[in-house]
């Protein structure tokens, strides 16, 4: 018991690193803590700006670090939206999904048009792809079935076209008015 006591005396006694919120540590500037972020992967500037107001920096110096990791081709939202875009088609997802998500990215509308386009897709193939992956080879003759494999690829983000396509399921057309 006195040993245990002793440990924990000493142990309170013993400077701690400086941790978040010690005084001792100097605060990281907007643009050191956005460039760390850049360095672990990608980021979109709306990213950025939201991640960096988060963490307590202030508008003004936001917006400078962010332009200035642009200026030095850091950051850039053509080649964030590029890498987002060839990761999620890997992951199966389709073009409806991507677009949402580029939009919620703060990309225009025009230049998510250029990427979809550019990455030339087989979109009928992917979306067969996702079903073997997730149904296996096998069709089936059941409406149900069917209807519940193509809610799954509506999900995912495939166009009505696509999924009727691939699974000759009845599926509603207003689906693909989404832009």
């Amino acid at each position: 018991m006195a040993r245990l006591a002793r440990a924990m005396s000493v142990c309170m006694f013993m400077k701690r690193p400086p941790g978040k919120d010690d005084p001792a540590k100097p605060k990281r500037s907007a643009y050191d803590k956005a460039l760390g972020l850049l360095a672990r992967r990608e980021h979109s500037r709306k990213e950025l700006k939201t991640k960096l107001r988060q963490g307590g920096y202030e508008g003004e110096e936001t917006s400078e670090a962010i332009d200035r990791l642009g200026e030095q081709q850091y950051q850039d939202d053509d080649r964030f939206g590029e890498v987002l875009l060839r990761s999620r088609i890997a992951q199966g997802y389709g073009p409806m999904r991507l677009r949402m998500e580029l939009k919620t990215h703060g990309l225009s509308d025009a230049r998510i048009r250029e990427l979809l386009d550019a990455a030339e897709v087989d979109w009928d193939a992917s979306a067969a792809a996702q079903l073997r992956r997730r149904y296996g080879g096998a069709g089936t003759a059941d409406p149900a079935e069917r209807t519940r494999r193509a809610q799954f690829l509506l999900r995912r983000g495939f166009a009505a076209a696509t999924v009727r396509n691939v699974t000759h399921a009845d599926v509603d057309e207003a689906d693909d008015d989404v832009s």
